[in-house]
């Protein structure tokens, strides 16, 4: 008996398959149409597939399943590609063998999973709608947790799994292969997935409550491993992905380290602007974790500073605009000494523009510091490096200070510096002056303990001097010339020294002497004398 050979059917450019057109279309809902509307003559028709999943092989499995009366044996080694053949030439009785097909995924081996896995690498175009991939992650993930309680890779003794590792070219290095611990043995068994197939993976891994801080981890290293042998487009487009997939986790799981050596590899590369954004988003929320060494980032190419101030401001922009909880102080005032030193490394550097300097001082609030003599040495070595700075640029960076939170060795150095404006000295010397009539202020309310007439007349000795200061304040708070105001600032600076520490003698010995009341509140004997 003769076989019709009526319909050539051209796969891919890889092969012509001629063929019985009534047997095929009899499954193919695809081809039912094409002729259906075809005004040709109905023999030696010739159809031309450039896009068909699987190719040669897998067209071949639905003939074969055409021409045995639509009934094909169906195992973990063609059922992805019968699935997605089937999906392709619209075959609804194939499509529903291979998913009930799939309900016996529990009794396959890990190596026939993996395999799995990898014939779908080259069906993209059902890689998220189909029912035997969801199977096929779901499983897996199923196995990953359970594994990782009970043993160490199951596919450890099967030589398939490492025939798959091979075989699709898994090129990790020796200290990526040591650097995982037992219970993330399966970072490399997943390590050749392509990029979309790990976007499915770690969707699934977070529907299923699979730990984040596991996940960020397999990220990092599907990471390293990939670029190893990557091109820079192939490079630009895992790091993107890597990024997209880490900003939709946890933020706390991901580690700052790891965060700022994506963001120094993606220097080079045209990142997105929304992906930018996502990374130095994530990087804001950590930035209480990081380092000075973190936070010195070379400047984009074309700039003429040193380091990317831009960077580091719109971070710390982004951990101001995270939530505030209980521990948002403390991380506040931890990022305040890091940006202190930070601010200290970028200062002499010579391209570094007084906005951008004042920003860097400006950006967190005044009550992340408690003090603010960092910033004053980084003030003095900016304006040393940057001696063509007018006044009014000067004004503007010391105006950037909180001088009520600076010390009085500080306060002292401050107003003998020629470096800086004498209006600013004014400011430092005024603010200490206010410090010591509050501490006098302090004192005056104990003088009900104050007996003796010599500590009187020390109290009074001390608010002349006081007096003094405020004279000289004044003296220098009116237009004068910078040699007279370094003068006058040689002979104030003992006389600010000697008052504080006398405030200091007297808070002393008034807590000696109110420990002897209260020792003695029953006796009738006089009180000590404040000065021994």
């Amino acid at each position: 008996m003769e076989v019709l050979c009526d319909l050539q059917v051209d796969v891919n450019g890889q092969e012509i398959f001629r063929l019985d057109k009534n047997i095929i279309c009899s499954f193919s809902g695809r081809l039912n149409k094409i002729f259906g509307k075809s005004t040709a003559p109905t023999r030696n028709c010739k159809v031309i597939f450039n896009d068909f999943p699987g190719g040669a092989e897998s067209f071949e499995l639905i003939t074969k399943f055409c021409y045995n009366n639509g009934s094909i044996e169906i195992t973990p080694n063609n059922i992805s590609l019968l699935n997605s053949a089937a999906h392709f030439m619209e075959m609804k009785n194939l499509i529903q063998q291979t998913e009930k097909s799939i309900d016996d995924i529990k009794y396959w081996t890990w190596s026939e999973l993996l395999f799995t896995l990898k014939q779908f690498e080259d069906v993209t175009s059902v890689l998220t709608s189909s029912r035997i991939l969801k199977k096929c992650l779901d499983s897996l993930v199923d196995r990953l947790a359970f594994s990782t309680e009970t043993s160490p890779c199951p596919s450890s003794s099967s030589p398939d799994s490492s025939a798959i590792r091979l075989s699709t070219d898994s090129r990790s290095t020796e200290s990526l292969k040591h650097s995982f611990s037992r219970t993330n043995w399966w970072f490399e068994e997943l390590s050749w997935l392509s990029r979309d197939m790990v976007e499915v993976l770690v969707n699934t891994m977070t529907s299923r409550k699979v730990d984040h801080g596991t996940i960020c981890k397999f990220l990092f290293y599907y990471q390293k491993s990939k670029f190893s042998s990557a091109t820079s487009d192939e490079k630009l487009k895992i790091i993107e992905t890597v990024i997209n997939l880490l900003s939709s986790l946890d933020p706390s799981s991901v580690s700052c380290k790891s965060l700022f050596g994506i963001l120094g590899l993606s220097l080079n590369l045209n990142m997105s602007k929304c992906c930018r954004h996502k990374l130095e988003n994530m990087v804001g929320h950590q930035m209480d974790q990081a380092t000075l060494d973190n936070l010195l980032i070379p400047s984009p190419v074309g700039s003429n500073y040193l380091y990317d101030v831009n960077l580091v401001l719109r971070c710390l922009k982004n951990f101001l605009r995270v939530e505030k909880d209980e521990k948002f102080l403390v991380k506040l005032r931890k990022i305040a000494s890091l940006i202190n030193l930070y601010i200290a490394e970028v200062a002499p550097d010579p391209c570094l523009k007084p906005s951008k300097f004042i920003a860097l001082i400006t950006v967190l609030p005044d009550s992340a510091r408690d003090s603010y003599d960092g910033i004053y040495y980084a003030m003095e070595m900016y304006l040393e490096v940057h001696p063509g700075l007018s006044r009014e640029e000067k004004m503007k960076i010391c105006c950037a200070v909180n001088y009520d939170k600076l010390s009085l060795e500080a306060c002292v150095q401050l107003a003998q510096n020629p470096k800086f404006p004498s209006k600013s000295t004014v400011q430092a010397l005024l603010s200490q002056k206010l410090k010591l009539q509050n501490l006098i202020k302090d004192n005056r309310n104990q003088k009900t303990f104050i007996d003796s007439p010599g500590n009187l007349t020390e109290f009074v000795d001390r608010k002349k001097k006081e007096e003094q200061i405020v004279l000289y304040a004044r003296k220098l708070d009116s237009p004068t010339e910078n040699e007279n105001l370094r003068a006058h600032l040689q002979g104030m600076q003992w006389r600010v020294m000697e008052l504080e520490n006398l405030c200091k003698k007297m808070q002393t010995q008034m807590t000696k002497m109110m420990k002897s009341r209260l020792s003695s509140h029953s006796s009738t004997r006089s009180l000590p004398r404040l000065c021994s």
